[in-house]
């Protein structure tokens, strides 16, 4: 069922593992003529032409962008207990994580009164996307706020589409954890307009400072046109699993994890990274005996049997952890033999899930972690949402008229050097006076 990849032998460099392996290509470029129009009406119109869209792309207008309280209180009171418990669980345990990882700050002393101090200071409004379309999604309404809020945001606005099964209002699980996070802001707009919304305002809305969330991709087309005008946390494209497994490695529990991941989208990617040519044999097998039960089969098949999909076949464990810090992957589960001491040679990922009993669906809903990473080999480079996303650290400098004079000729040959004199005339003058 899966395309095989065998690399088994090849001296194969970054570069070229880069371009060999298995990957959803997605050309955000393409969609931009589509998506700019929409965000430079919505910058003119503000939310009159956001509501023409959600007609247009959602079949359904809202009363008002603005969900109101009681709408999301209610829907907290109708949500199902099973499903609330659940919830809860899930927020506290993303909160203990998020809540650690707040850093203190610092004061550095480099003379006599010469400071320089640290501070890590929250975004001040922040808008948090979460998509409808293919699921519900209220884990990703905790993955985003529950950062914010540790992080001190003070103001935050969860965009999510309007439902025409919902009287256009979003769906209510998602209004629902929203109320459980105490979020009194819900706006019932999607796509690119709620990106645009949040990025511009109007008369009745006020803009954020920062947009965080994952999407399609004209969301993400859409965050890159207004990034500059608001900070983004990243583009984000198809989601993706890499799993690095060795002959000791249980094909039914890889099959499962490869095939949780294709029902995302038709564009998700699976990829087994294996050492052991019976290993991937048995898991292909498994897929394909497997997949066709789930509520999501059509979407599973889709995603599987495409490019971006498949099996690299590697010669040993130390070429496998090679393949998998060029893949770069959002996540990397690891089944080897010692699972501790091959995650500890992973330079390149979203988050790691270490060992058969850490799979996926475990980060996506109730680890701990955060489930909002980097996709498409951005891990290389970038990390995924956290506590340190909605967090500015500012620098504040405190020199008294003593520090200034220990440092103040150094400034001076600087400025000098770099021909702008009118610098060390600024430290001159108070080197004068004191």
């Amino acid at each position: 069922m899966l395309n095989t990849i065998d690399v088994r032998g090849q001296e194969l460099n970054i570069g070229a593992l880069r371009r060999t392996l298995p990957r959803a290509q997605m050309d955000v470029d393409a969609v931009q003529s589509t998506v700019r129009p929409i965000v430079e009406e919505i910058r003119a119109r503000g939310v009159v032409a956001a509501l023409e869209y959600g007609e247009k792309f959602d079949g359904i207008v809202p009363e008002s962008v603005q969900v109101p309280a009681d709408v999301v209180k209610q829907a907290e009171a109708d949500l199902d207990p099973q499903i609330k418990q659940a919830l809860m669980e899930a927020i506290a345990r993303v909160r203990t994580v998020h809540a650690a990882q707040k850093p203190k700050g610092s004061t550095v002393t480099l003379g006599d009164g010469a400071v320089v101090r640290e501070e890590f200071l929250p975004v001040e409004r922040v808008g948090l996307y979460v998509p409808g379309g293919n699921a519900v999604y209220p884990s990703s309404v905790i993955m985003n706020v529950v950062p914010a809020q540790e992080a001190g945001v003070s103001s935050l606005v969860v965009a999510s589409p309007p439902q025409k099964d919902f009287g256009g209002w979003p769906h209510p699980t998602i209004l629902a954890a929203c109320s459980l996070l105490g979020v009194e802001e819900v706006w019932a707009v999607g796509g690119a307009q709620a990106v645009a919304l949040l990025a511009y305002g109007d008369n009745e809305l006020t803009p954020v400072d920062m947009i965080t969330g994952p999407g399609n991709i004209f969301v993400t087309a859409a965050k890159r046109l207004v990034r500059g005008v608001v900070g983004i946390d990243a583009e984000a494209g198809p989601t993706e699993i890499a799993i690095v497994a060795d002959e000791t490695a249980n094909p039914v529990y890889v099959a499962y994890d490869m095939i949780s991941q294709a029902e995302h989208d038709v564009m998700a990617a699976s990829v087994l990274i294996t050492t052991s040519p019976e290993l991937a044999e048995a898991v292909d097998k498994e897929i394909e005996e497997r997949y066709g039960v789930t509520l999501n089969a059509d979407r599973v098949a889709q995603a599987l049997k495409g490019e971006q999909s498949g099996i690299v076949l590697v010669d040993d464990i130390d070429h496998a952890i090679t393949v998998a810090n060029a893949y770069a992957a959002e996540h990397l589960e690891i089944h080897t033999k010692d699972s501790a001491a091959v995650a500890a040679r992973i330079r390149n990922a979203g988050a790691v899930f270490v060992g058969e009993h850490a799979p996926v669906p475990l980060g996506d809903y109730a680890a701990g972690s955060n489930h909002v990473l980097p996709t498409s080999g951005s891990a290389a480079y970038a990390a995924g949402l956290s506590t340190y996303t909605f967090l500015k650290p500012m620098h504040f400098v405190e020199y008294t008229a003593e520090g200034l004079k220990e440092i103040g000729q150094t400034i001076i040959t600087l400025a000098d050097a770099e021909r702008l004199p009118a610098h060390g005339e600024a430290i001159k003058a108070r080197l004068e006076e004191s």
